[in-house]
């Protein structure tokens, strides 16, 4: 009579994608039956988008030499709208973190037989997911109302798109740190409120020259301009300089920060 096989057991790490994948089911349900935060969120650059050009475009087309139908001011600010899209998506990602810890949700994970990253890692390839999605959307209300690439090649659309999935992956990890160490969602909104508000203070609406003097080191060296200034190179056809390997070590930087802070604040056992 012959022995029966031994029953195979899946390994540590098909394990951990499992669960990986499940805790991002579970963020994606979640965002699809409260759409509300995400939509808010997303109705903050389009509105901005159709505030600069409809109201202000003719004027600050002016300065920056646009042509008088306000089709350069729209080509020069969709790259940085683009970019505020995806930190008003990590907003919303730092509000859905704290919930969950004031709910005692990662608690009762933490209880549970799963592989402890698994939760994190959902929220962030979520917010990734979500972050894709909601340039997509603001990216086709820009091409409706005028926008146009200036004959980039398939290869610097390829770029453009892995710099903004890098820029969220960074963005997140850090809204991720902040949702957790928040103590309410309140709390968790407004720590992660720069994530929005640094884009109006760089080169996303005026060139760098137009800023004061005083102001323009804190302007060119924070981490949205030189992603900006990048993004602007490669759909338009501008020159991108030293903004490039800059935008990515600032996004590096960004990632192993926010990953480091995120993951230590989550294998913290709570008092």
């Amino acid at each position: 009579m012959s022995t029966p096989p031994a029953p195979v057991h899946p390994s540590r790490f098909a394990l951990a994608v499992r669960d990986c994948a499940t805790m991002l089911r579970r963020n994606l349900l979640h965002a699809r039956r409260y759409p509300s935060l995400t939509l808010n969120l997303l109705l903050t650059p389009v509105m901005l988008l159709l505030l600069f050009v409809y109201v202000f475009g003719d004027t600050m087309s002016a300065g920056i030499g646009g042509a008088p139908d306000r089709a350069g001011y729209i080509a020069y600010i969709v790259p940085g709208l683009l970019l505020m899209t995806i930190g008003s998506t990590t907003i919303g990602t730092a509000v859905s973190v704290s919930t969950d810890m004031a709910e005692g949700v990662i608690a009762r994970f933490r209880t549970m037989a799963i592989h402890r990253g698994s939760v994190i890692v959902g929220h962030v390839v979520g917010s990734v997911l979500q972050s894709v999605v909601s340039v997509v959307l603001v990216g086709a209300v820009a091409v409706a109302i005028g926008f146009r690439s200036s004959g980039a090649t398939a290869l610097e659309w390829l770029a453009a798109f892995g710099l903004l999935v890098l820029f969220a992956t960074a963005l997140t990890w850090i809204a991720v740190g902040m949702g957790l160490v928040s103590p309410n969602a309140e709390a968790a909104s407004n720590n992660a409120m720069p994530l929005i508000l640094l884009p109006l203070l760089s080169s996303a609406f005026v060139p760098l020259h137009a800023l004061p003097g005083w102001f323009r080191p804190v302007a060119e060296y924070q981490p949205f301009t030189p992603a900006i200034e990048t993004l602007r190179g490669l759909l338009l056809g501008t020159g991108i300089g030293h903004n490039g390997w800059l935008a990515v070590a600032w996004c590096l930087a960004l990632t192993v920060l926010g990953y480091a802070w995120s993951t230590s604040t989550f294998k913290r056992d709570p008092k």
